[in-house]
């Protein structure tokens, strides 16, 4: 039996998505020979639209900011959150760390594919409709079994180094046994995409994303996501079983939860419900390792959370940016502690968006964010963690963000 063709590249990303094109573009621009292979054709749809300021800091590191800018995406300023006649909003642009404060809210579809495409213009080869069905670690050198799908031809790629972008595909975490539970309950989302039709006598903000609470179910919780083109993206989300008392069809589920809720429905009172509802269950994830003996895992192929407060995207670019930092300094001889220098510093970020987003579900964290008279100073740490910069040490929400919380929330919720 006729061998499969063998090439010779120097890095290999898997997944044309955020984390995938990022990682590539810088590492071109620093000089490297980068195939990136992506299992799907885009533009292709993909969940979590709404961005966070500090996923431009690395728009910007990969050359592709100025053409974000241009594409027309909502300008996004900060995060609003709604509970009965509650009604607070955090302004990105009014944060304790530094860096970006506006963003934007994007269709996935037409995001991923103009930072791929950016990608690509920069001189990275991307190999659409190619799946990854093999890796082999044991060698010298990582080699990868790739089936293109087009066609079902088959050929091997060697390769100094790995990073694997692929996000809920997970592709080296499956094929390398990777993948531990996660400690996170098992939570459902269910979505769609609408006319909003949103009345702009309302008062409805569409530069935030709207978080709103359901009225009796406090880890119940929706998303509204304006988009620039008069749509949103609208989801519910909460535990597996709470939905075993609304209805199976997805589209009568979410439309009965948001009937359910006042301050939602009327938002939406003028919306067309045009697009077939989707779902994600089970969604948050772990690996056993974020690295290993010639690769590493970034965003959603290693972690995924939850998407109360966008923070996937942010984990996601952040984990690639380090990533190709350190493989830079690596192919040019330097020595580099994966474990110290990336695994360990990406997840005291994670971490703390693991504590808030703990908090959300338990409660402890909506009774700071729904808190009427709240310090100017705190709520501007904290709003630098809705804005992405949960890396930032010298934020004490940052640093300490169990206890910090803790004793916060006892503040807030004393009469």
């Amino acid at each position: 039996m006729k061998s499969p063709e063998l090439e010779q590249r120097q890095i290999v990303v898997i997944g044309a998505g955020p984390s995938g094109a990022i990682a590539a573009a810088i590492l071109k621009r620093q000089g490297h020979d980068v195939l990136l292979l992506e299992r799907q054709r885009f533009p292709r749809f993909s969940i979590g639209e709404s961005l966070l300021s500090h996923c431009l800091d690395f728009v910007e590191e990969a050359g592709m900011l100025e053409a974000v800018q241009a594409a027309g995406f909502q300008t996004k300023h900060g995060a609003a959150f709604a509970w009965g006649d509650r009604y607070t909003s955090f302004d990105f642009r009014d944060k304790f760390t530094e860096g970006k404060g506006s963003t934007y809210q994007v269709i996935r579809a037409d995001f991923d594919k103009l930072l791929a495409d950016e990608a690509e213009r920069q001189g990275v080869e991307i190999r659409y409709e190619e799946e990854i069905f093999a890796a082999d670690f044991s060698g010298d050198c990582p080699r990868l079994s790739v089936r293109r799908l087009t066609d079902g031809h088959e050929y091997q790629v060697e390769c100094a180094f790995v990073l694997d972008g692929s996000g809920y595909g997970r592709v080296l975490p499956r094929l390398l046994d990777l993948d531990t539970p996660s400690a996170f309950p098992v939570r459902r989302a269910v979505f769609t995409h609408i006319e909003d039709n949103i009345d702009p006598a309302s008062g409805f903000n569409r530069e935030m994303i709207l978080i709103t609470t359901h009225p009796t179910l406090r880890d119940v919780w929706f998303w509204t996501i304006p988009f620039s083109n008069g749509r949103c993206s609208l989801g519910v989300v909460c535990a597996a079983e709470h939905y075993e008392n609304y209805p199976k069809d997805l589209d009568a589920c979410l439309k009965q939860f948001v009937a359910e809720t006042p301050s939602l429905s009327k938002v939406l009172g003028n919306a067309v419900w045009d697009t077939p509802a989707r779902e994600i269950n089970g969604y948050s994830a772990n690996v056993k390792s974020l690295h290993g003996p010639g690769f590493a895992l970034l965003g959603n192929a290693a972690e995924f959370l939850d998407p109360v407060f966008s923070s996937g995207v942010t984990i996601a670019m952040r984990s690639a940016s380090m990533a190709a930092g350190l493989l830079h300094r690596q192919l040019g001889g330097e020595t580099v502690d994966w474990e110290n220098e990336f695994a360990i510093p990406l997840k005291r970020g994670v971490d703390t968006f693991r504590v808030y987003v703990e908090g959300w579900y338990e409660g402890s964290f909506q009774d700071v964010i729904y808190y009427e008279k709240a310090s100017p100073e705190i709520r501007r740490m904290i709003s630098s963690i809705l804005a992405g910069y949960a890396w930032d040490s010298k934020n004490p929400y940052v640093s300490e963000p169990r206890r910090r919380l803790r004793v916060l929330a006892e503040l807030c919720s004393q009469p």
